[in-house]
Formats: C-alpha cells, structure tokens, sequence
C-alpha cells in the first residue's frame, strides 16, 4: 500500500513535474468572459498574464467540483493507495470544501488539509510532505506533521502596480493615481488564511530590502525545508528580485515559480514573493 499526495493546480506544479514527484495536481479553471480553461492545462501563467493584460474585467476562478476529486480518488483507491490531500486555503478558495465533499463519498483511507496557504507556500508544504511520504513516514505521520508545520509558512510579496488592485476593488482611483504617481510598492503577506497589506515603501529597492526585513523578523529561513521565491508574469522584474534573494539565502537553491491566476489576478505583472518555513 502506497501514499498518494493529491492537491491542486494553484501550487504552480505543472501536470509534467507532477508526474516526476508521483503527485496529481487537480486543476481549478480561470475564466475570462465566456471562455473558461483549466489552470495548468489550457492556459499557462505566461498565457495567463497575456489574457489579464488585454482584459478590460478581471478574470474569475473556480474551484474542482466534488466529483471530479471524487473521479481523482476512486482511480487512486482502485491502486490500494492512502491518499493525503493538500488544498489552497479554504478562506481563498472552494477547493477544500469539494475535496472534502468527494471525501464524504468515497470514504476509505482519505485526509484532506486546508493548507492555509496559496501558490508557491502552498506548494512547499507539498513538497514537505512529499519528502516525508519519500522518507517512509506513514500517512498519519505526514498529515500530522504538515496540520503542525502549515503553521509556520510565511509568505511575503511586493506588488509593482497597484492597478490590479484598483480594478479588484480592493484600493479606490485616488489611492491608485497617488500611490502610482509616488511609486508606492505595496507589501503582503498571508496571516491567518488571508491576505494583508504589511507596508508600502517608496521604490522597487527599498521594497525589495524592506521584505527581508520581515523575513528577518519572523527568525529568518529554515533552509532544511523547502523554500521558494515566485514572480507574476514579467521576468525581468523577476531577475532584479533573484539577484537580492540570491545575496541572502546563503548559496541555498530556492524553489522558483510563476506565481499563477488566483493571486495573479489581483497583484498584476511584476509582483515577486518568498516562501519559507520560519526557523523556530
């Protein structure tokens, strides 16, 4: 008997690299007017940015029904195999809520976490609990460790523009114009499922050294785990963030990802992010 991780496409796993860690990443769809796709599948983060930049109205998602985890479950129950499953926050997303519901039909050997999480710190904590799974770690054994672990993730993120806000009706056009006009950057993390401003700095690099600063402050990196860094869309902004991050992580390799479609959509081309477990 195996141990199956299920979890889905906002961790910006790609169908191929899900296949190398023995994983299925179940999709969510992005929809842009009357055309919907599946995350991952039909339309790549690079895609992804294209589309938001041509749309006037920003782009909704929707989260895997019930029976199409239900479909993901019996498949791996036919094998023999345990199954973990490892969802965006439920406070961000229905994910968690279908999975459970599959979970209640299917019945059998079945956990499923609410990660607290999204994107790239969504995707550490599976990559956690892959290399517990790797490791010989039983199913019960995993899940207590990342229901644990999940506590200690923390993200934080720049934001290049703030029109994406603007438009996702989270800062009204006076804010917007000032806040453009003065080059505001805004700063976010995730604290308690959710997504928060934490500052606003004057300028890309000044933004850039005051996110260590809150890396910092939380007891800094453990590089025994996994860690990443992630960029939305435009890469030469991305390129300027890795030199930084490379000056800190200590020659330790971070994972790296195009940050996708549920938090893309609000933080627009050239926000970056990074993703870690805090030292304790």
């Amino acid at each position: 008997m195996g141990i199956k991780i299920i979890t889905d496409s906002t961790t910006e796993i790609s169908q191929e690299e899900a296949k190398e860690l023995n994983i299925t990443v179940v999709p969510l769809k992005t929809i842009f007017g009357d055309a919907e796709y599946l995350d991952g599948i039909d339309l790549s983060p690079e895609e992804f940015y294209i589309k938001l930049a041509q749309s006037k109205e920003l782009p909704s998602t929707s989260q895997p029904t019930p029976l199409e985890f239900e479909e993901v479950y019996r498949q791996t129950q036919q094998s023999g195999d345990q199954i973990i499953v490892i969802c965006i926050a439920a406070s961000l997303s229905g994910t968690w809520q279908s999975a459970c519901i599959a979970q209640e039909n299917c019945g059998g050997d079945i956990w499923v976490i609410d990660s607290g999480a999204a994107t790239i710190a969504l995707q550490i904590l599976v990559r956690r609990a892959i290399s517990l799974r790797d490791s010989g770690k039983t199913a019960q054994e995993i899940v207590r460790v990342i229901e644990e672990e999940k506590k200690s993730v923390c993200l934080f993120a720049v934001i290049d523009t703030l029109e994406y806000l603007h438009k996702g009706g989270r800062l009204s056009k006076t804010s917007t114009f000032a806040g453009t006009l003065l080059k505001i950057k805004p700063m976010l993390t995730m604290q308690q499922s959710e997504l928060k401003v934490i500052g606003k700095c004057r300028g890309t690099e000044k933004a850039y050294d005051e996110l260590f600063e809150f890396v910092k402050a939380t007891g800094g990196i453990d590089y025994s785990k996994p860690f990443g860094i992630g960029y939305t869309g435009d890469r030469n902004r991305f390129a300027q963030f890795q030199q930084v991050c490379t000056n800190y992580f200590e020659g330790n390799e971070p994972i790296i990802g195009n940050i996708g479609s549920v938090i893309g959509t609000h933080a627009g081309p050239g926000a970056v992010a990074v993703v870690f477990f805090k030292n304790k």
